[in-house]
């Protein structure tokens, strides 16, 4: 990623690029930087810096370099980075989530083990000022493509169901089928892959 020492109103586009990391301007004022920060599923990843006065490499959570590569890395505490990523890491819209569930063969009674799941994606929704939800059904190749389809769709309009029952509130639902389309597993058909029989729910 090369970016170049610039005004801190570009934070948002590095936001975006580098997912979880920012600049903004510190002393002296025309001076900006970056701070790498750890991604909701809990990795951190790495971004290289490329200024006009050298090049840096940040790959620690909180590790902060002036945008121009003229000083190494260093660590910013918590207090510097509430002062001046707060108001931008507060407005940051909340990133989607994604569940797989999977199913038993031959119709729409999920496996336990994901029947036990569900009550962990009504959690995460729960906390959700607003919802958007998609649910996308699949079949394993098992059968004929039409069948399958009708099949996919009935699961996912299982699983959507069951969303409402749980007292989820949604603003937008789509519910549609992939059939064996898309497979997680590639197989040959005729291949009962458990990993296929699966419905796929996005809260956004």
């Amino acid at each position: 990623m090369k970016m170049r020492d610039t005004p801190s109103a570009v934070w948002p586009a590095l936001l975006a690029v580098a997912v979880l990391a920012g600049c903004a301007t510190t002393a002296p004022k025309d001076t900006s930087y970056a701070v790498l920060l750890k991604s909701p599923d809990g990795s951190v990843g790495k971004v290289v810096l490329r200024g006009n006065q050298g090049e840096q490499l940040l790959s620690q959570e909180r590790q902060g370099a002036l945008l121009n590569g003229s000083q190494a890395p260093t660590l910013v505490d918590e207090a510097t980075l509430q002062r001046d990523f707060g108001e931008a890491m507060a407005a940051r819209p909340e990133l989607p989530e994604h569940f797989t569930l999977y199913f038993e063969s031959g119709g729409t009674q999920l496996t336990q083990e994901s029947a036990n799941q569900l009550r962990g994606i009504v959690e995460r929704a729960g906390k959700r000022a607003s919802m958007d939800v998609s649910v996308i059904g699949h079949s394993d190749t098992v059968g004929k493509s039409d069948i399958n389809e009708a099949l996919a769709l009935k699961r996912a309009q299982s699983v959507a169901e069951l969303l409402r029952s749980k007292g989820i509130k949604l603003d937008s639902l789509s519910v549609e089928s992939h059939g064996k389309r898309n497979l997680l597993v590639p197989t040959p058909d005729e291949t009962p892959e458990p990993r296929n029989r699966r419905v796929e729910v996005s809260i956004r």
